[in-house]
Order: C-alpha cells, then structure tokens, then sequence
C-alpha cells in the first residue's frame, strides 16, 4: 500500500469566510464556462440548479451562487428537479433522491435559503420548468457531473440558455480543474493529490445570502415554474412512497432499507468514524464483514456528503496511520481518477477508449471459446454456476450495493461468460445502473472499466483475459471469508430457491448439482 506523506492528525486550520481569497481560488479551479455567454444584466435572481450535489454543506456550486448573488446585490434561488426519463429510472433510485431532497428542503428553511423541489411524474410532463426559470436568471450556476447523462443535458440547457451556465464541480476533494488531462494510472494522480490534499480539505464558514428572496419575487418563481412543487420538506416516508408509486418509472426495482438523504449519510459517517475507522485497514477487504467498510458511497454518489469532510473528520479522528491512509486512499485517489477519466474521456464507457494494449488483448482473444455463456436474465438472477458470484449479484439486487471486492470479481468473470467484451461491458453497465445505489457514478465507470484493465498493467497471458488481470473464486477464497460473505447475502435475501449452503472447514460446499456449470441455463460452451 502506497502512504500519503500526511501525518495521522492535523490541527484544523482556520475556517475561511465565504466571501475569502482561498474559497476564489478553489472556484476557478472548479468551474467551466459552458456557454459563454453574457450575464443578463436585468436578471432578478441567481440561479442554482442542483442537480448531483444534494446537500447544502460544502457546496462549491452554492457556494459560486451566493458569492455571485451577494456581489450584484441579488437573492438566490436553488432549483431541483427529478424526471422519470434518466435511464434506469426506478423506485430504488427515487427513492433515495426523494428522501435526500427532504432533508435538503428542511436545511433550507433552517437557514432561510429558497429551495423547489419539481417532480415530473410521466415521461410527457412539462420538461422546460428550469428554462423558464432561468429566463429571470442574472446567471444559472449546476453542478459539473460527467456522468449519468447530466454533462448532456447540462450542455443543451447551456445551448438554449439566454445567460452565461457555469458547471461547478463540487465532487472531488482537490479541484478537478487542477488536472489538465486523464490520468494515467492511481500511481500518477495519488502524489499529485496528496501534495494537494491539505490546502483542498481547508474548511469554509458557508453563509447564506445577504438578500433573502422577497414575497413578491418568489410568486414570480413559482409563475415560471407553471407546475406544482412538491411539498417535499413535510412529507413522510409513506408519502414519499406514494409519490415514487404514481411515478411512471420502473416498479419492478424497489426501495431498499438504506435510507437517503444527508441526515443518513452523518449517521452512518458518524457510527463508522468513532466504532469502525480504526481497523479499516484489516477489515475493509473482509467481504463478510458488514461493517468493515464506510457504506458511504451511495451518499457519495448523490451528493449527500462531502469526501472532503470525510478525509477531514477521519485525519482528525487519531486512527491508526496505515487504516487512515487506507481510507483516505479510499475517498480521494480512487474516486477523483474515476472523475477525472469521466471527465476528461468523452466516451468514457466506451471501449475504444481503453489503452491500447487492451484493444490488442481483446483482439487477439476474442475468437477465445467461452467457458459457458448466460443469457442475462440468468445473470440478473443470479443462478449462475458461481456461488460466490451469485451472491454478489443478490446483494447488488437486494441491497443495491456489492462490496467492492466481490464487484471486482463480479465484473472479471462477466468477461467469461459472454460471447464477446463488447456484450460484457453492455451487461455489467446494464447490470450495475439498473440496481446499484451509486449506479451511474463516475467511481462506477471506473470500477466496471478497471474489471477489463483500465489503470493497470498486462498479467500474462490467459485465455480470454489475455493481458486483463484474472480474478477467480479460488483465488478470492484466499483473500476473505467467501462462505461468511455468500452466508450474510443468503441472508439478507431469505431462503434463496432452495440452495443448500454449508460451511465446513472454511471450505463452502454445494450440493452437487450446484457445483457444476448450470446446463439448464447455458446458451453455449
């Protein structure tokens, strides 16, 4: 493991007001001009549309807004949206963004900020509520998000729009603008980010507007809105449920028992950084282990809790150096190399976008013969040959997660079971976003991409690996408790089809026709 040259613990600086040289300087390596356009020097209001950053606290894009508002003397507006349209749609997801928009409305009544929630219900809804809007707007200021289909439809507003849009990027603990291209590898961007890390994590007294949006401006919001807001800060879990019910989304991926929203997010930080940090590094690989890892990354995902808050309260902490620089490797170099690809790589899911050597790799082994092949209704089930990989899939299913070892092993063996890469980087996308809560987040193209070499170097030369680094059940059951992990996924999912698991000896058995290849489910050999 590679160590960050910053010690366990760090007196906090001092914080630095909203309106400071340090916040300035932090923004322009944040933002992007998507339109250059001018600002509308009548507008009534600033503007921010939020749309990945789902939290008020260490917000650079509302940060941008009220430093904006305050120097032409104008109030804020904080506009959200959620739309049945973005693929994979479900109630899993609404869910979660809906219960994440609860708390954000509450904190804004809390603090006196303007805050509307907007919820388009069927496809053919009202789908220009931000462009009226930002008709008044003196500039709209969005979060720069390079994935989930948010860079599109950030730039075709940008395009119509009649004032100037800044993209502000708010996800990454050292500003993304601090990199000029694609990084190379996790070894290229981690000394950059560390040597970074310090001055990045410095915290920011943030303030509300100094004006506060009047009575008779926020009747002309809502008249642009046209539509009605939905009461989002009053409403109850079953309200919200009924909401994401009369949604015409798919019904068939349902809520899971972990709950959205930033009130969810400090809990669980919280529980983890005083019981779990200190043995992170020893446990976090422990795939059974369910409280090994943080289990933040849906928030992460939403935006409902800042990596730089994270890095800052676990250096303050006094856990040991090796699970501190563990998770804070965790936290910044993982997650901002995958940012950084999304965002610099414009078809970064892609695989003609990979590295050479893996277009080679998959060139010359594609005429390969596959073990078997499964057809991806037998995969999305989950009644695959493969135990361990059976139980990944069930949790992915279950909870809308996997823990990130098993992932890794989900996402190689995909490449053997499918007649080509191109279907394997087709399925595990389909796969992933349709069921995982941090589904469709750059830290997910990453890992998917990783799975067929991205960021690492060539391993040999297998059969249909070629060059891609292999990862296999045996090996894996070397690296953690395989029976312990696939036992806590059986669990969570009940009795599953009659599958007989017993752990003897460490060793997991089967039943004998659960050891060998599922026939009945194969297409091919």
């Amino acid at each position: 493991m590679a160590q960050t040259n910053t010690p366990a613990a760090r007196p906090s600086p001092s914080l630095h007001h909203q309106d400071s040289d340090y916040v300035r300087d932090q923004l322009v390596a944040r933002t992007v001009d998507l339109n250059g356009k001018r600002y509308r020097p009548d507008g009534q209001y600033v503007l921010y549309w939020m749309q990945s950053t789902h939290r008020l606290d260490e917000n650079w894009a509302l940060r941008a807004a009220i430093r904006t508002a305050d120097r032409v003397n104008l109030p804020l507006v904080i506009h959200q949206g959620l739309d049945p349209t973005y693929l994979h749609a479900a109630d899993r997801h609404h869910t979660f963004i809906l219960q994440g928009a609860r708390d954000t409305a509450r904190a804004a009544q809390a603090r006196g900020l303007y805050y509307q929630f907007v919820l388009r219900r069927h496809r053919d809804d009202d789908r220009r509520v931000v462009d009226r809007v930002a008709e008044r707007a003196y500039v709209v200021i969005t979060d720069l998000f390079p994935t989930a289909g948010i860079r599109e439809r950030t730039e075709r507003f940008a395009e119509r729009s009649g004032c100037r849009v800044l993209a502000i990027d708010s996800v990454c603990t050292v500003p993304s603008g601090t990199f000029e291209k694609a990084e190379y590898a996790a070894r290229t961007i981690r000394p950059k980010i560390a040597r970074l890390l310090d001055h990045a994590i410095e915290p920011v007294a943030d303030q509300p507007p100094r004006l506060a949006l009047t009575a008779a401006l926020q009747a002309i919001v809502r008249e642009a809105t046209r539509v009605d807001m939905l009461p989002i800060a009053t409403m109850s879990d079953g309200d919200i449920s009924a909401a994401v019910a009369d949604c015409e989304i798919d019904h068939t991926v349902p809520a899971v028992s972990l709950r959205g929203g930033s009130e969810a997010a400090d809990a669980k930080w919280s529980q983890f950084l005083t019981r779990d940090l200190t043995d992170y590094a020893t446990r976090r690989n422990e795939a059974g282990d369910a409280e090994g890892t943080s289990g933040l990354s849906p928030y992460l995902h939403y935006g409902q809790i800042a990596s730089a808050r994270l890095v800052r309260d676990a250096r303050a902490s006094g856990a040991p150096a090796e699970s501190l620089d563990a998770f804070v490797q965790q936290a910044t170099t993982w997650r901002e190399l995958s940012y950084n690809w999304c965002l610099r790589t414009r078809a970064f899911d892609a695989l003609t976008s990979l590295p050479d050597w893996i277009q080679r790799t998959m060139a010359e082994h594609a005429p390969d013969p596959r073990p078997v092949l499964y057809d991806l209704d037998t995969l999305e089930r989950g009644e695959t040959g493969d135990a361990l990989w059976n139980a990944a899939q069930h949790q992915l299913v279950d909870e809308g997660i996997i823990h990130n070892y098993p992932r890794m092993l989900w996402g190689k063996t995909m490449l053997l079971w499918t007649r080509d890469y191109e279907q394997a980087r087709q399925w595990l996308f389909h796969l992933n976003d349709k069921y995982a809560l941090d589904g469709r987040d750059p830290n997910s193209v990453g890992g998917i991409l990783w799975c067929m070499g991205l960021w690492d170097r060539p391993w040999g030369n297998k059969p249909i690996w070629g060059g891609i680094r292999p990862m296999v059940t045996s090996r894996a059951k070397l690296k953690f408790d395989v029976a312990r992990y696939i036992a806590r996924c059986e669990r969570a999912r009940g009795a599953a089809s009659g599958r007989l698991l017993l752990a003897c000896g460490g060793e997991l058995w089967r039943t004998a026709g659960a050891t060998r290849l599922n026939a009945k489910h194969a297409e091919g050999t």
